[in-house]
């Protein structure tokens, strides 16, 4: 497709509709024109880390995650439940919602302690995925991974860690009330890990919420996306990354380079349709990312 923003800007997004030739192409029609109509934006955050690894896209019967970024490596662990049976790896759009809303609240607020009763609830429709039914079952699924597993990150030089084996919440996020015909989702309030909360509170990656909303329940765009809101805006010269290197972060699922490209790229076109400022060519080796503007130009933060 020609440059989407461009086209919605001069000729209109129905004219960009019409010349959608798929599916995917009416995603980015839709996302670019989502974003573009957004007068002031919410800013999110997330902790630097995550640009630069992520979760599993979809539930995995191992109970470690090992993931490469550019200098980091992540490890997570599953926790284990009463009766000592593993609760499951975090994965999914469900659970990278879940901590991005406990990051953002942390980063504002200045504190560890979250509110969530309502809050949360609230935020999650906001992003596109309304209560009720499957999703209420699944959000509740990811919160219990979240609540047990442990994670590590190490940089690349010297194989030291970055941060040490915590975990995402002391505690646990649950619902109030499970015996409840209407069980409420969440406690009142819950505590970022210690550890974690300082590594975001030192190395936060301000993220559109608009982009985010835009973007909906497609976890491998919001891996594309954060990746590039961290490291777009910091570049003083264009950097290429290869595939190989792009398959070691986001290559999980695929098992050769050639089958991850097309996948990766479609993601990438999502993306790109949610950050106008955004500025990166594709190549033959892999794609060259420029210096670009900060992905929260217009922002408002509570």
């Amino acid at each position: 497709m020609a440059d989407i923003h461009r086209l919605i800007h001069q000729q209109g997004v129905e004219e960009a509709r019409r010349q959608a030739l798929t599916k995917h192409d009416r995603a980015v029609v839709d996302a670019a024109y989502q974003v573009l109509s957004e007068e002031v934006d919410r800013v999110g955050f997330t902790y630097s880390g995550f640009a630069l690894t992520c979760l599993p896209h979809k539930p995995k019967q191992e109970n470690v995650w090992k993931r490469e970024g550019h200098n980091l490596t992540l490890l997570l662990q599953s926790g284990l439940d009463r009766s000592g049976k593993s609760l499951g790896l975090p994965y999914g759009s469900y659970a990278r919602f879940i901590l991005l809303f406990l990051q953002s609240e942390a980063v504002k607020k200045g504190s560890r302690e979250i509110e969530l009763g309502r809050s949360m609830r609230v935020w999650l429709s906001q992003m596109g995925l309304s209560i009720g039914g499957t999703t209420y079952r699944m959000v509740n699924e990811q919160a219990r991974r979240i609540s047990g597993c442990t994670l590590t990150f190490f940089a690349d030089k010297g194989n030291k860690e970055v941060m040490r084996r915590g975990g995402f919440v002391d505690g646990s996020i649950t619902m109030t009330d499970l015996t409840s015909d209407q069980p409420s989702l969440w406690q009142e309030r819950v505590l970022l890990n210690e550890e974690f909360y300082r590594a975001l509170r030192d190395h936060p990656v301000p993220l559109s919420e608009q982009a985010l909303r835009a973007i909906g329940p497609r976890s491998a765009v919001i891996d594309i996306y954060i990746w590039l809101a961290y490291r777009l805006h910091a570049l003083n010269r264009d950097v290429e990354v290869s595939w190989p290197a792009l398959y070691a972060q986001f290559g999980a699922g695929y098992g050769r380079v050639r089958d991850f490209r097309s996948g990766f790229l479609s993601g990438l076109e999502l993306a790109l349709a949610v950050y106008p400022e955004a500025k990166v060519g594709v190549e033959e080796n892999g794609i060259i990312l420029r210096p670009s503007r900060a992905a929260v130009a217009k922002l408002i933060t509570s």
